[in-house]
């Protein structure tokens, strides 16, 4: 569904990202995981032309080097950014809209959309009026994947989105994204949090120093040594987990 060769990553002089590359199959939840620094963020930031890049990425067959975020929208690729982007003093139903903002332009009715959401995210909506900016960290994260949500994504591309939360609200999020998964939502997923993403992830990407280090089953991933002890410092929760 998603081939990428060779992305490189540059900000000014400093190369973030160095030659990876990686595909993703539909339905398919791939992580990207690794220390502080490593580069995550900006594989993400390089597929969707938010930084200078370099490299072969093709969605079912399109090239997408050169195409505007706004265009890589409409083709499927939908961010949940680090930190949630939110407009606060808008309700959660109105980020909502917002999310399926181009498909009502092409007249496109968004009904049905935003009831798949609410039955995902039951709290949103008995919180449909509420301003974004007074819901707790977890009810965010939930609205900005809600958002995301409404605009039909192919594939969902979600940045560290346990940051910040507490281990229940994690689990809660997490959940959701099994739910996404069982659906057949494809999901490439950046995160710290190694042992949630691992738990439900198909495969891993170890990124280090912006190349990859190691990848494969995540499974396998959950049980390396080397995962646990040099990338992650995780020996404890493996252990018992």
């Amino acid at each position: 569904m998603l081939l990428v060769e060779r992305l490189c990553v540059r900000y000014g002089p400093l190369e973030a990202v160095r030659g990876v590359g990686f595909a993703l199959r539909e339905g398919e939840a791939l992580a990207l995981i690794g220390p502080n620094g490593a580069g995550k963020t900006s594989v993400l930031r390089g597929l969707l032309g938010l930084a200078r890049a370099e490299g072969r990425v093709v969605l079912e067959g399109q090239e997408l080097k050169g195409r505007s975020p706004e265009a890589l929208l409409r083709l499927g690729l939908v961010l949940v950014p680090e930190g949630r982007a939110l407009f606060p003093g808008l309700s959660v139903e109105d980020n909502l809209l917002l999310g399926g903002f181009t498909r009502f332009r092409r007249g496109e009715n968004l009904g049905p959309d935003l009831e798949r959401v609410y039955a995902l995210f039951p709290r949103l909506k008995e919180r449909r009026r509420q301003l974004a900016g007074t819901l707790s960290g977890g009810e965010q994260q939930m609205l900005a994947i809600g958002r995301a949500l409404m605009a039909r994504p192919r594939i969902l591309l979600l940045d560290e989105p346990s940051l910040g939360l507490a281990p229940l609200m994690v689990r809660e999020i997490y959940r959701i994204l099994a739910e996404l998964k069982r659906q057949g939502v494809t999901l490439l997923l950046v995160e710290q949090n190694a042992k949630m993403a691992l738990s439900l992830a198909d495969r891993g990407l170890v990124l280090e120093a912006g190349e990859v280090a190691l990848e494969g089953p995540a499974e396998l991933l959950r049980q390396d040594r080397r995962v646990v002890e040099a990338y992650l410092g995780l020996a404890r929760e493996v252990e018992e987990g």
